[in-house]
């Protein structure tokens, strides 16, 4: 599975000279968390909700509705936005985008091609495909066995189920508690 067939696409982005204010309504209005900061057609950052919350003011202020928002309106999208983010291509592997994800401690990557924003992968992107890997919307009987990390363990589950009549409907297959098993997690 590729990033291109699960992002998020079309893309809303916005300008880096936007006022924050105005970007995180977008956010709001379109209920995402993170968009990509594009000028003159090219990716310059991306910009979460939190980096935008982070510069408003503190709630504990004794400044009015009117002074905060005056000041918000004067902080843009590039004085906050995440400078050259991480990007994938549409042609990259679902897991090395997860991978990319998880060990940068980041919520979404913008997909580009060549220097156009095209797409977004997000963690929810993945949680959507998590939950299809597993059945979760499916209905069946869900199993969880332990077995030899040696090969033909695999072979064996799967002609015992068909022998029964049964079929996979979901499967996953997980590091077990010690580096001799293997978990594997089936949907019947």
């Amino acid at each position: 599975m590729l990033v291109g067939e699960r992002m998020s696409y079309p893309v809303i982005s916005v300008p880096p000279e936007m006022p924050i204010n105005e970007a995180l309504t977008i956010m709001r209005r379109e209920h995402i968390r993170r968009t990509p900061v594009v000028k003159n057609g090219k990716l310059v950052g991306i910009v979460a909700d939190k980096d935008v919350l982070n510069a408003s003011p503190s709630p504990a202020t004794s400044l009015s509705i009117w002074e905060m928002n005056y000041l918000l309106s004067k902080i843009q999208v590039k004085d906050v936005m995440t400078k050259n983010p991480l990007t994938v291509s549409e042609q990259t592997p679902i897991e090395e985008a997860a991978r990319i994800m998880a060990d940068n401690k980041i919520g979404g990557l913008p997909v580009t091609r060549g220097d156009e924003v095209v797409g977004i992968i997000t963690e929810t992107d993945l949680f959507k495909i998590f939950l299809e890997l597993m059945g979760a919307r499916e209905s069946g009987v869900r199993c969880t066995v332990t077995v030899a990390n040696k090969p033909g363990q695999l072979a064996k589950l799967t002609q015992a189920i068909a022998s029964q009549g049964g079929d996979f409907i979901a499967f996953g297959q997980f590091m077990g508690n010690d580096p001799d098993s293997r978990m594997i997690t089936f949907k019947v």
